[in-house]
């Protein structure tokens, strides 16, 4: 989806969002210099797979925390992890690098990803970019993990307190 197609998809199905149009970012660094309304409630999100390439994950967790993926895959019970190339993510969820965002699975045709949503975003918003990263839509996270779940998406809200590494 384009972002304007997000934006259609989001409203159609009377989703209420905010969008924060700024300069394309790549990384959460860059992400950090941009005056955002949330700052505290944006997204960070990693796409990864298991050695087989039978598992894509999507991690998404607040902008300031760290993955240790192996504590990671251990509590969900996967095989060693590591970082999806920027081929597969093209392939995958029709996403270029930094862009990668949860409503990216709406391109994810096979549902082939899981999405693992931090938590620490239920009650509140969360900020993602719209399958582009010139903007951050700004949410409820309830809502986008029901909007993914009735598309068909594998979601699993779990606390992911984070850690000072992240690595394969």
């Amino acid at each position: 989806m384009t972002k304007q197609e997000t934006y259609d998809f989001l409203t159609a199905r009377g989703v209420r969002y905010e969008v924060t149009e700024h300069a394309a970012v790549y990384d959460m660094e860059e992400l950090s210099r941009v005056p955002l309304p949330y700052p505290d409630r944006m997204g960070k999100n990693l796409f990864v797979r298991d050695e087989k390439r039978s598992a894509w994950c999507l991690i998404t967790v607040m902008g300031d925390k760290r993955v240790d993926l192996n504590a990671f895959r251990r509590a969900h019970g996967l095989r060693r992890l590591s970082f999806a190339s920027a081929d597969e993510l093209r392939e995958i969820l029709r996403l270029s690098p930094g862009a990668v965002t949860p409503l990216g699975l709406l391109n994810d045709d096979e549902k082939r990803v899981t999405l693992y949503l931090d938590s620490a975003f239920m009650g509140g918003l969360i900020g993602v970019h719209p399958c582009d990263n010139t903007a951050t839509v700004w949410l409820r996270a309830e809502d986008l993990a029901a909007l993914l779940r009735d598309r068909g998406s594998a979601v699993e809200v779990t606390d992911l307190g984070g850690s000072d590494k992240e690595r394969p």
